[in-house]
């Protein structure tokens, strides 16, 4: 049982003096990143660093949409043992406004400096392969009424504005119960996840393929969405865990935190872990059974040069099957490994490792190479740099605002009607 000592000391303000010198380092790390990034656009051009902050920005954002997704999942199911943990959840909410604001320079560089910088089809003039153009490429014309300038801009905005929206609308219910501790902000919370996770299944698959499937627009795919789905949550999943660790290695978390809450969320890591694997799979697999033009040249650009020989996107397609699925797959496995802080926490930032280079698959080989028959610029370049500098960047602003918000309210949902069970969480 919570001893009366742990319950005084959650329902305490966190100081705000405890998180405020992190926070200040974390909004330096994020300035230097950007300007690094920028002083990418002199040094290789503005076409590779554009491509490079989409990553940054989409990997960052993945991680807040599967924040968002598993605190409506907490409330449809109504949990008891991820109560203590959906608060720092909550806290990552607050990135989704400056990650629409970090979102800007993007659209910025594509509609004020070059329509075709990172998105082909937004100009029509753009020369694709055989020398057709865009704008009379047929496969473009079935599906021009999705692929224009001002659904593209529409449905962004739609985007951000819905993620901030049901963020806000979480934040507010589970912050003033704190206050009054009355269950009807817990029912509000549960009516904002009923229709919030439909919104937010069709906003994540939309922004998936506007964002980064568009950039081969030729390429089909039904499983697109779900793949992004599966990384955004393991993301949110693998940051829970490192929070989780950092709290009770303060001292916050002590008392409040048993082994239980660290297999619970461990058996939640396995489990979309193997739903990656199943995800991935099914997708490869119905292409290369398929073996249609249009589907497969994704992979083929993916494995091979245009001479024939491998390239060094196939090492990385390899990593990622052991990287993504293997490796976290047998850890995972353990019992022992679960419920070991240190462990479980060294095995989400694999994850974490692992989903950037699944967005560096999915993204970066879209800038081609044109001095070697358009070939995907090869994985070990410049191109990485600027991407690592854009996911620091982007990274430091969002933990700047994760803990922003830390001090604002309680350490833990302390009226929530679950809160003892939380507490007391046993297998």
């Amino acid at each position: 049982m919570s001893s009366p000592a742990v319950t005084a000391s959650a329902a305490a303000l966190p100081r705000e003096s405890s998180t405020a010198s992190a926070a200040s380092k974390s909004l330096m790390f994020g300035f230097v990143g950007i300007g690094l990034t920028v002083l990418g656009i002199f040094i290789s051009g503005p076409s590779m660093v554009a491509l490079s902050w989409l990553v940054g920005v989409t990997f960052w954002t993945a991680i807040a949409i599967g924040m968002l997704m598993l605190c409506m999942i907490h409330h449809i199911f109504d949990a008891s043992w991820s109560v203590v943990i959906r608060r720092q959840w909550e806290h990552g909410l607050s990135a989704f406004k400056w990650l629409a604001l970090l979102f800007v320079p993007l659209v910025l560089a594509t509609f004020f400096y070059k329509l075709d910088l990172i998105w082909p089809w937004l100009n029509p003039d753009h020369v694709i392969h055989g020398g057709y153009k865009v704008g009379a490429d047929p496969l473009f014309l079935k599906k021009a009424g999705f692929l224009s300038p001002q659904m593209f801009i529409g449905m962004t905005v739609a985007f951000f504005g819905i993620w901030i929206w049901l963020s806000a609308r979480l934040r507010k219910a589970s912050f003033s119960q704190d206050l009054d501790g009355s269950v009807s902000w817990t029912y509000n919370n549960r009516v904002t996840s009923a229709f919030g996770l439909i919104l937010g299944a069709l906003t994540l698959t939309f922004a998936a393929i506007y964002w980064v499937k568009s950039l081969e627009y030729h390429w089909f795919s039904t499983m697109y969405g779900v793949w992004f789905f599966t990384n955004c949550i393991r993301g949110a999943l693998s940051i829970g865990v490192i929070i989780m660790v950092w709290l009770y290695n303060r001292g916050d978390y002590q008392g409040v935190l048993n082994k239980n809450h660290y297999h619970s969320i461990g058996m939640l890591m396995l489990a979309f872990t193997i739903f990656w694997a199943y995800i991935t799979f099914s997708q490869y697999f119905l292409i290369w059974n398929a073996n249609i033009p249009e589907e497969t040249f994704w992979y083929n650009i993916r494995e091979l040069n245009y001479d024939g020989t491998i390239n060094q996107w196939w090492y990385v397609g390899l990593g990622l099957l052991f990287g993504h699925f293997f490796l976290p797959f047998f850890f995972l496995l353990s019992y022992r490994y679960k419920v070991a802080p240190k462990v479980i926490r060294r095995i989400a930032y694999w994850i974490l490792a692992v989903i950037l280079l699944d967005m560096c698959y999915n993204i970066l080989p879209a800038l081609k190479d044109p001095d070697h028959h358009g070939d995907p610029m090869p994985f070990l370049s410049m191109h990485l740099v600027w991407t690592l500098t854009a996911v620091v960047g982007v990274g430091g602003i969002c933990i700047w605002s994760y803990l922003r918000s830390f001090p604002t309210t309680k350490l833990i949902p302390i009226r929530d009607p679950r809160i003892v069970e939380s507490l007391t969480h046993h297998e």
